[in-house]
């Protein structure tokens, strides 16, 4: 494979040819398989949150934090459907991940689904640009392989939804059978679908999948994996950062042209326990929604840095779908 020379046709716009993509998935299938549930990444690395087919702004994220294998990334899922490039995101993604499989990590998110993307846009888009469905069978075929969630340097675990009653300990993530659709319950769906809410243990979901979870259970689940830091992708934030448990999580999605320097004394602090993060990555998502987006950056000594920026001037050309974005942003 010219690995490269794909790189650089992606980048421009273009599309591998259909067998140049089966070729492609089919090697990165045979790294992912090697990965565990939960992937160990060491830092320095940048974690990244939902980009859903924003293929533009996905460039400008690699602009703002560094490009591979310069800099390392976790994504955390949602790479598909809505926006209108999904296939050149999660073609780019997996040429890098062919190319640097060392310096990317990609994680599974709810919308890495043959049903979900059969509705939310993937499964059109892969029929327009290509006139049938077989890329969408490649890529969905790869979707089976993706990891579940990545451990930073053993203290901070990076998941594309949240946390399970089923699941106490990261142990119990480490056996489960990823290789096939997500189920419709279950830990395996939890991780994908699960959110924080304003609470102190489960509760019914409005999604229709995954449950709320609330301030202790994240607490217990960090004492009892000896965790620092839950990171989660998967919902929303219009303001772009978002503690929530007395500081005990954070949302994070792209914001302007800027760094930000969280203070080292609040996050390392045992009196101020920041223990549970969201992280979102596509601004303007959809093309409407005027939100601001975020990276978060992970140094050698475990310092976080969060890196904002706004969508891209091709974001802004794009018009969003005109009916609601149903169920949940």
């Amino acid at each position: 494979m010219e690995l490269d020379q794909w790189i650089s046709k992606v980048k421009e716009g273009q599309h591998l040819e259909e067998h140049e993509l089966q070729l492609l998935c089919e090697y990165v299938k045979e790294i992912l398989i090697e990965e565990s549930n939960v992937q160990p990444v060491n830092s320095p690395v940048t974690v990244c949150g939902d980009i859903h087919g924003q293929f533009h702004d996905l460039m400008k994220l690699f602009q703002t934090g560094g490009h591979v294998p310069e800099t390392n990334y976790i994504f955390m899922g949602d790479f598909v459907d809505r926006g209108y490039n999904s296939l050149e995101v999660f073609t780019i993604l997996l040429l890098l991940k062919a190319r640097y499989p060392a310096n990317i990590t990609l994680l599974r998110g709810n919308h890495e689904s043959r049903q979900l993307t059969q509705v939310y846009g993937f499964y059109d888009e892969c029929q327009r640009k290509y006139g049938n469905a077989n890329a969408w069978r490649y890529c969905t075929d790869v979707f089976d392989y993706l990891t579940l969630s990545a451990i930073i340097d053993g203290t901070v675990l990076c998941v594309h939804g949240g946390l399970s009653p089923d699941v106490r300990t990261i142990d119990q993530i480490r056996v489960i059978d990823r290789n096939c659709e997500i189920p419709h319950e279950g830990p395996f769906c939890d991780l994908m679908w699960s959110d924080p809410e304003e609470i102190d243990t489960w509760a019914v979901s409005p999604r229709g999948a995954g449950w709320l979870f609330g301030s202790r259970v994240t607490t217990e689940f960090n004492q009892i994996n000896k965790l620092d830091l839950v990171c989660r992708a998967h919902q929303l934030v219009q303001e772009g950062l978002k503690y929530m448990f007395d500081k005990g999580l954070v949302t994070a999605s792209y914001s302007h042209a800027q760094t930000a320097l969280f203070p080292y004394s609040q996050i390392r602090s045992p009196t101020c326990c920041v223990n549970f993060l969201q992280v979102w990555s596509a601004p303007n998502y959809c093309y409407r929604c005027g939100n601001v987006a975020s990276i978060l950056s992970f140094n050698e000594n475990m310092e976080r840095e969060v890196k904002f920026f706004t969508e891209t001037e091709e974001n802004n050309q794009m018009r969003g779908p005109r009916s609601g974005v149903p169920y949940f942003l």
